[in-house]
């Protein structure tokens, strides 16, 4: 059942993002909006800064997403960070080397002083991480209580009105839903008995949804998106999104797998491979968390093609993805795509991709959308998963289980989802 949200509260007062991990996505991030801020670049990416969507019945023409909807202005974020390292903002997006190092000289003053709090590290969930800057393990209970200190001396210190979490952290091995994840009480329980199955990832979503603070899962980890935090989010009022950017590779297929699909075209295999060399390569280099990603990544394809209903078309289709860990690449990955279609008579044709992009610049516009749209959701009293913005995401949360992937399709809900926010109507129809 949708909900109806009600005219969001003005956006006013200073918006704390607490972020977990401070690598390459975070730092891009934080750096992007203080450069921003400054005039040194522009907001490209970001459908908050320079996005449209129709404006109201009575005047139907395109309105900026910000006169549409009230957002909080990017002088009122402020940034705080947990990470088990303990790098400043600043020193961490050097190591990154993503942005240039020019633009961090200019920075540097404000991203020095962001400092990480400590994490929460278990080396059952990332293996391929040394931790230098962690809280001692003594149990869940005590590591949700460290997070809940962290917040309240950020919100006191920083003069912070409203919140928003975000865990950027890195991927975590894969986990099956389980039921202890299935249910609060259980998972509460287990909580108190710090059973192995809860990862760090959905300690630091409890600890932030018992504070209503709203969840952005920006990874391919469960973190929020379990039945029990989802049922906690929506006892405690607030909104959560997630998971797994949708960025690179899987961009590009929820683009062309609905034009092929669409003209009716048949897909015998879709062949995908990555290489990148950051930290999040790295620990993609584990088995166990490199199913996590692949989890996530090989989930759209299936769910736009809908080979059930044309088997003719899509009922042999064979997909494979393959990300391999290659350091001289850092942040730029690399990704190729063979596709083998088909056409008239069956006869084979061939579409072959090279994409040369760079992950973390494609992923800190969304994740500033991400912070910006989760805190209207929260201010306009939604709560719970939110369909509408599925656009960013390659595994997005929902809340009746029925995924959309097809990029056309959750671009024409976000449109909704904003409108509908703005008190307007759609094609003659509520939206």
């Amino acid at each position: 059942m949708r909900q109806k949200p009600s005219r969001p509260a003005p956006a006013k007062g200073r918006v704390g993002v607490v972020v977990v991990g401070a690598g390459a996505l975070s730092t891009t991030l934080i750096a992007g909006i203080l450069a921003v801020r400054r005039g040194l670049g522009k907001p490209i990416g970001a459908l908050t800064q320079l996005g449209v969507v129709p404006g109201p019945p009575e005047r139907p023409g395109p309105v900026p997403v910000g006169q549409a909807v009230p957002l909080t202005a990017l002088p009122d974020l402020a940034f705080g960070v947990w990470d088990i390292l303990p790098d400043s903002v600043y020193r961490s997006a050097v190591k990154a080397q993503v942005l240039e190092r020019e633009l961090l000289e200019e920075l540097r003053p404000e991203l020095d002083v962001i400092r990480p709090w400590r994490g929460i590290f278990d080396p059952r969930f990332v293996h391929r991480i040394e931790a230098a800057h962690c809280r001692p393990r003594q149990g869940h209970l005590d590591s949700v209580a460290g997070i809940d200190k962290d917040i309240k001396s950020f919100r006191e210190t920083a003069g912070i009105d409203r919140m928003v979490l975000v865990n950027a952290a890195s991927t975590e091995v894969y986990q099956s839903v389980e039921d202890v994840h299935r249910d609060l009480g259980m998972f509460e329980r287990a909580l108190a008995a710090d059973d192995e199955r809860i990862s760090p990832a959905m300690l630091y979503a409890y600890a932030a949804l018992k504070q209503r603070i709203p969840v952005v899962n920006c990874t391919p980890s469960h973190a929020v998106n379990v039945p029990a935090l989802l049922q906690l989010s929506e006892e405690m009022k607030v909104p959560v999104t997630g998971r797994d950017l949708k960025t690179g590779q899987t961009l590009l297929k929820t683009i062309l797998a609905p034009g092929l699909k669409a003209r009716g075209l048949g897909i015998a295999g879709w062949y995908s491979t990555n290489i990148l060399g950051n930290r999040d390569g790295e620990v993609l280099d584990d088995p166990a968390c490199l199913k996590s990603k692949e989890e996530s990544k090989l989930a759209a394809l299936k769910a736009i093609l809908e080979p059930e209903l044309y088997p003719d078309l899509y009922g042999g289709l064979v997909h494979r993805v393959r990300i391999d860990y290659y350091p001289p690449r850092r942040d730029n990955k690399e990704a190729w795509d063979n596709i083998d279609i088909f056409g008239w008579l069956g006869y084979p044709m061939q579409i072959k991709i090279n994409f040369l992009c760079r992950d973390s610049i494609l992923a800190a516009p969304l994740a500033l959308d991400l912070i910006l749209l989760i805190d209207l959701a929260a201010r306009a009293g939604l709560r719970g998963a939110q369909d509408w913005l599925s656009l960013y995401f390659k595994n997005p949360t929902v809340r009746n289980g029925r995924q959309v992937h097809d990029l056309f399709v959750q671009r024409q809900l976000w449109e909704d989802g904003v409108r509908r926010i703005a008190g307007w109507t759609a094609n003659g129809r509520g939206v």
